[in-house]
């Protein structure tokens, strides 16, 4: 989720792997850039089908809670940030972080509980796509927003769907509107707080917000020890390994590049969603999808031009 959020806290991300990691780092310099890229969008996908599953077991705020707190967790080990000396407008920005992350991820998982994966990413993926849009200083990219207005239009369920629901559009809508402001956010984090602390901060608060909701819908059920090996993996899958894998490929790649490609994201959920949970997308839908994945791929380049 980092697409259009790589002019500001990019750079300084680049070398933010911990010397830890240099076995991953040795593993990885050997796999081009773009493959890390594609890896990740396939990590980030692959962890929100294994979430999906587990709503037979958990409700989605659960869930999200054992993602976010299992992120936390190994974020806050491999990244540890330092409370000491933070001035009163860091603790603002890191907390706003956090709560804008707890936000968007509590949306979009309530948004997966009622749309195909492929739909769900597509709508949330709006918000960083609108702020790319509203950055622009050119009248060729109101075609862009026109494109991902018809793809919202093909979407809607304008006759009744059971695979699609108003109520999913709209928690998929705010998910992607605290994308938006996560972007904003990481920027202002990138230039508060060291390397990869700023998100660890916003982790820990995000799990500290989710958890009263979490643990209160999750119960019992939240100790047996399948669900908890699922969440870890969904935590590894959505967090840890593609943010890893993201700046690997940043230190290799231009960022416009790397936009281009997490573009595609929409349609690799899309393939996940139909290969791992079956769900199969009818042809409107498909054109949808594509509506959206192209106004991305049109606003980015148009970007890199500027």
């Amino acid at each position: 989720m980092t697409a259009f959020a790589l002019d500001g806290p990019a750079d300084r991300l680049k070398s933010a792997l911990p010397r830890s990691g240099s076995l991953l780092r040795t593993v990885t310099d050997s796999i081009p850039p773009s493959g890390l890229v594609m890896l990740g969008i396939v990590s980030v996908q692959l962890g929100a089908g294994f979430a999906k599953e587990l709503f037979a077991v958990l409700p989605p705020s659960a869930v999200v809670f054992m993602r976010i707190a299992a992120g936390a967790l190994i974020l806050g080990v491999v990244a540890r940030p330092r409370l000491k000396g933070l001035a009163w407008r860091d603790w603002a920005v890191g907390i706003g972080f956090g709560v804008t992350l707890a936000v968007m991820n509590l949306s979009f998982y309530e948004a997966l509980a009622r749309l195909p994966i492929g739909i769900a990413v597509a709508i949330e993926f709006l918000g960083p796509l609108g702020v790319a849009i509203a950055a622009s200083r050119r009248r060729l990219d109101l075609l862009w927003a026109v494109l991902a207005a018809v793809g919202i239009a093909l979407i809607a369920p304008w006759q009744e769907s059971a695979s699609v629901s108003w109520l999913g559009i709209g928690f998929a809508l705010v998910a992607g509107a605290c994308w938006a402001a996560y972007i904003l956010l990481s920027s202002a984090a990138g230039s508060r707080f060291p390397g990869t602390t700023g998100l660890s901060f916003a982790m820990i608060v995000s799990a500290l917000v989710v958890a009263p909701v979490g643990v209160t819908t999750g119960g019992a059920d939240l100790m047996q020890p399948s669900v908890i090996l699922i969440g870890l993996g969904v935590g590894l899958l959505s967090s840890v390994i593609p943010y890893s894998l993201e700046l690997q490929a940043l230190r290799r790649m231009p960022k416009h590049v790397f936009g281009i490609l997490m573009s595609l994201e929409p349609a690799v959920a899309a393939i996940i969603g139909l290969v791992l949970l079956g769900e199969i997308l009818h042809v409107q839908q498909w054109a949808a999808i594509i509506c959206i994945v192209a106004a991305s791929l049109g606003a980015t380049r148009a970007g890199d031009r500027r």
